[in-house]
């Protein structure tokens, strides 16, 4: 009896063992940095697939137009972000902000776009985990909503200062931009935002991602990958939650989402938009998967762009919520 119950602590330590171990793993893969810095793989990608930038790209480049731009964090590690004027001198301010696994040359279609269709200044940041910020630890958008608030003072500093700002993220880089959004802090330079294919939270993604693509069970091992990142990583699946940003932010926003996504499901979109207050608008693309929504129809998504943004980047300010 005695060697039996033995038997039966010694297994269930060891499957308690397994498990944790497991739990660790995963949630190490999906939040420690494994990526390598900026390629010219990168650039030539953004280039052959998005064939009508790469003039404008070798122009800034040849002409030493594209800076780079380095600051610390509160704990001493440094972030890195590109940036680049307006063609003509103008207070309009783009901050675009890439998904997981990219980093600021992999959004320089979204850069072409502002720059040199709208006239816009650019902001590129590398956020934690990605580029040559120096950041290991990825936080789905959690830890990425402070340093983009940061970055958003280093624009303003940047293009002269009363700057009229916007925010645009794709993936996780969306749900970077709607959490941001639902800060208290987010300064009343930025306007509006536009969020492409980002999902309604760390949680529901990950969970999403767990139960497509894993043959372990989701409990108790996401319940587990989620305690060992509040230990390793200091949040929680559930804390980067757009979804909750949307309940408190009025900034206007535009979501865009393809309805074959394979990555974040359509039915997100539709979440986030009913849950945000305040001005809003919706653009579905039939047939599109994630973060295609560009590639698809170049034209038509900076028509839908400049038509969303550029009232609110051009009217003033209310007296309850002036000028910062």
């Amino acid at each position: 009896m005695k060697k039996t119950s033995k038997r039966i602590l010694g297994v269930s330590a060891a499957l308690v063992g397994i498990l944790l171990i497991a739990a660790l793993c995963w949630s190490f893969a999906i939040c420690y940095r494994t990526l390598h810095p900026p390629r010219l793989t990168d650039t030539e990608w953004v280039t052959e697939q998005y064939l009508h930038i790469s003039g404008w790209l070798d122009s800034i480049r040849r002409n030493g137009l594209l800076h780079d731009a380095v600051r610390t964090n509160a704990r001493g590690e440094q972030l890195h972000a590109l940036w680049l004027r307006a063609p003509e001198p103008t207070k309009r301010t783009a901050v675009l902000i890439h998904g997981y696994g990219g980093n600021a040359q992999t959004m320089l279609m979204i850069g072409y776009l502002y720059n040199r269709e709208l006239g816009y200044n650019i902001l590129l940041p590398d956020l934690r985990g990605h580029g040559l910020s120096e950041p290991k630890a990825i936080g789905m958008g959690w830890n990425e909503r402070a340093e983009v608030l940061d970055w958003i003072w280093t624009a303003d500093s940047l293009f002269g200062g009363n700057t009229r700002m916007l925010l645009h993220g794709v993936s996780m880089g969306a749900a970077t931009t709607m959490i941001a959004a639902g800060e208290e802090t987010l300064p009343t330079c930025v306007r509006c935002a536009v969020e492409d294919c980002g999902y309604t939270s760390s949680r529901d993604i990950f969970a999403y991602a767990w139960k497509k693509d894993s043959p372990m069970p989701l409990f108790p091992l996401f319940q587990l990958s989620d305690l060992w990142c509040r230990i390793l990583y200091g949040w929680g699946f559930a804390e980067a939650s757009p979804l909750e940003a949307m309940h408190r932010s009025r900034l206007p926003m535009l979501f865009i989402h393809g309805d074959r996504d394979s990555v974040v499901p359509v039915e997100m979109v539709h979440r986030l938009y009913e849950a945000k207050t305040g001005d809003k608008e919706l653009w579905i693309l039939p047939g599109v998967d994630h973060g295609a929504a560009y590639l698809h129809d170049p034209q038509e998504y900076t028509r839908r762009i400049r038509t969303f943004v550029e009232p609110w980047i051009e009217c003033p300010l209310t007296p309850e919520n002036p000028e910062s």
